[in-house]
């Protein structure tokens, strides 16, 4: 019998299950990694996240390559030609991979006519298994990440004194929402210059032309473990003591503050949640960091990056296709170009991923998709374009994060209330309605924010299906008082504008 092990873009670690299963056999084991044109072009992917993953790739094989493994590596149109012919050449007699994240790219290898048996092995990548998570959620009577959270402090033993949380509190969120004050001085990320094998993937995806969408260059990103453990380093080392208090602000020009910029290294396998957790509190202990940063980091990838893909393989494979609002207006085109709407909040946050592929958890939620939700715009849509926009977007990350939280689409299963509000947040949290061309305070008339008009028309649009979530009663009594003819001007307001779009 001839092993073979297909490694997957997304499970670049020598600790994944197929490789750790065979490392005692490298000589006697064949290893393949294939780049897919036809893959890459099913969405219009940014071109930094098509740069990220291959470099990834390329790199992760001359690391096997170095470390004993035969290796070979194949880029084609599609994945099954060169599966084929490489099973054929090596007489594959079995084929493991490590099973893949994505709930569709898992039925697609199983839909593969391999001339060899099939092994998909236990995805390790994630502290709670599939199995695991889904005996939590069957035994209790709600699935609130919280809950899961707290569970898992007490599972994996983080951040505990016995059978109590460290600080007497299981988290410090009232501490970390300070709003950005003009006087902060904030760590510059760390940047990597691309190397002779980055080089190569970027004038391949400039060759090519997969994508049109975002900018190639430059391109800092990381692309080998050891690079994506000196991001992790810089984080603790520069950025965890202020993360927490100001891990909501929003500053132009300020493009990472303080956040840690690990989810597209924890993504691709070239960090464990494990390792992260652990380097992170043991920082905590050595340094005495401050523990509403550290707790705050920590219930990021303990709680809410677990809970993500926990949610995803236990609910249907129609999951992603929930519309509780029915909400059906297309995607705007400025998601697609920046400079194409005047609204300085989405302008900002739009060109930093067209220049960069990101942006952080409060820009993604109370801007973009905030605005999305608002708006009335389809929960496939966003969250398609989340997925192809992001350098860090999967499929069991953007269901989830998108359907579920930003557009509260599955009527409630991870969220007790939509994330809605007005430009009133925003301003709280950031300077960018300082510089913009509406007002922030108008609801109505020529220079009115439409994050305003869209947030009491949606209020106004769902007032019944809002009531019957307890934490918006009291949002509703202010609409309660709102005047007919305000409403009213609102209403046309908003109609108004989706027809300005077509």
């Amino acid at each position: 019998m001839t092993i073979g092990i297909w490694v997957l873009g997304d499970r670049l670690s020598q600790q994944q299950t197929a490789l750790k299963k065979y490392e005692g056999k490298k000589q006697e084991v064949a290893v393949i990694l294939i780049e897919s044109s036809n893959y890459a072009r099913q969405r219009l992917y940014h071109r930094q996240k098509l740069v990220l993953v291959w470099s990834a790739m390329r790199h992760f094989a001359e690391e096997l390559k170095q470390d004993g493994w035969q290796v070979t590596y194949a880029i084609a149109v599609d994945f099954i030609t060169p599966l084929q012919e490489w099973i054929k050449a090596k007489k594959i007699s079995e084929l493991s991979l490590t099973e893949p994240s994505d709930r569709s790219f898992t039925e697609f290898v199983k839909s593969l006519e391999l001339n060899c048996q099939l092994k998909l092995l236990p995805d390790n990548h994630f502290l709670w298994t599939k199995a695991e998570f889904q005996a939590w959620a069957d035994q209790g009577k709600r699935l609130l990440m919280e809950d899961f959270y707290r569970e898992g402090r007490k599972r994996f033993k983080i951040l505990m004194a016995g059978k109590k949380p460290v600080g007497g509190k299981w988290n410090f969120d009232k501490q970390n929402r300070q709003p950005p004050k003009q006087s902060l001085t904030t760590p510059d990320p760390i940047t990597f210059k691309p190397d002779t094998i980055t080089h190569e993937v970027i004038d391949w995806v400039n060759a090519k032309e997969f994508s049109n969408y975002g900018e190639i260059e430059p391109f800092n990103w990381g692309v080998t473990r050891q690079q994506a453990l000196q991001v992790l380093e810089h984080f603790i080392t520069k950025c965890l003591t202020n993360f927490g208090a100001y891990q909501d602000a929003m500053i132009t020009g300020e493009r990472t503050m303080w956040h840690s910029l690990i989810s597209p290294y924890l993504n691709l396998g070239l960090l464990e949640p494990a390792e992260v957790i652990s380097a992170v509190e043991a920082a905590y202990y050595r340094q005495e960091l401050p523990l509403n940063s550290v707790e705050g980091f920590i219930r990021q990838v303990l709680g809410w990056r677990e809970y993500m893909n926990g949610i995803y393989h236990y609910m249907d494979a129609n999951y992603g296709d929930r519309n509780w609002f029915e909400h059906h207006h297309s995607l705007p085109d400025f998601f697609w170009d920046a400079n194409a709407t005047n609204m300085n909040c989405l302008h900002q946050t739009l060109t930093q991923i067209e220049e960069t592929g990101y942006a952080h958890h409060i820009q993604r939620l109370m801007v973009l998709s905030n605005f999305a939700l608002i708006a009335g715009i389809s929960p496939q849509e966003i969250e398609n374009w989340f997925h192809s926009a992001f350098i860090d977007g999967y499929d069991w990350v953007m269901q989830t994060n998108v359907i579920g939280m930003g557009q509260f689409a599955d009527g409630g299963v991870l969220a007790s209330k939509p994330y809605a509000a007005s430009a009133n947040y925003i301003n709280k949290m950031s300077d960018y309605c300082s510089d913009c061309s509406y007002n922030r305070s108008d609801r109505t008339g020529e220079k009115a924010c439409p994050f305003n008009f869209f947030y009491w028309d949606f209020l106004s649009r769902h007032r019944d299906r809002l009531s019957s979530l307890g934490r918006m009663n009291l949002v509703l009594s202010h609409l309660k008082r709102m005047s007919s003819e305000e409403l009213a001007q609102i209403q046309t307001q908003a109609e108004t504008w989706w027809q300005q779009q077509k």
